[in-house]
C-alpha cells in the first residue's frame, strides 16, 4: 500500500470517527472493549472501528465482531472450505492488516 494510500484511509478513518452522530453502529468498537485480552481501550477500540468502517461492510462487521467475542471461531472460519468464508477471510485479514498499520500505539 502506497503512502497516499495509507494517508488517505487515516484522513477517512479520523473524519468517520468525529463526526457527531455518525451513522456507525459501532458493532467493532463494542466488540473490541468486550474482547477477553483485555489490552483494550475505548481509543483503541474506537481507530479500529474507524478502519473497520472503511473496508467493511455491516455485515462483515457484524460477523468480525462474533470473532472478536470468541477467538475459536476465526480459526475455524479461517480453516473453512466455504467459499463464502474464504471471501470474508480476505476481507478481514486486510482490515487486520490494515488497523494494526493505523491503530499501533
Amino acid at each position: 500500500m502506497t503512502i497516499s494510500t495509507r494517508a488517505a484511509l487515516a484522513a477517512a478513518a479520523f473524519a468517520l470517527l468525529t463526526i457527531p452522530g455518525g451513522a456507525q453502529a459501532d458493532t467493532i468498537r463494542k466488540a473490541c472493549l468486550k474482547s477477553p485480552n483485555g489490552a483494550a481501550s475505548y481509543q483503541l477500540c474506537g481507530c479500529i472501528q474507524g478502519v473497520a468502517d472503511l473496508v467493511l461492510s455491516s455485515r462483515d462487521q457484524r460477523t468480525a465482531a462474533k470473532l472478536f467475542r470468541s477467538p475459536d471461531k476465526a480459526q475455524d472460519m479461517k480453516m473453512s472450505a466455504s467459499r463464502s468464508d474464504e471471501r470474508f477471510w480476505e476481507k478481514y485479514s486486510y482490515f487486520g492488516s490494515i488497523a494494526q498499520e493505523q491503530c499501533a500505539s
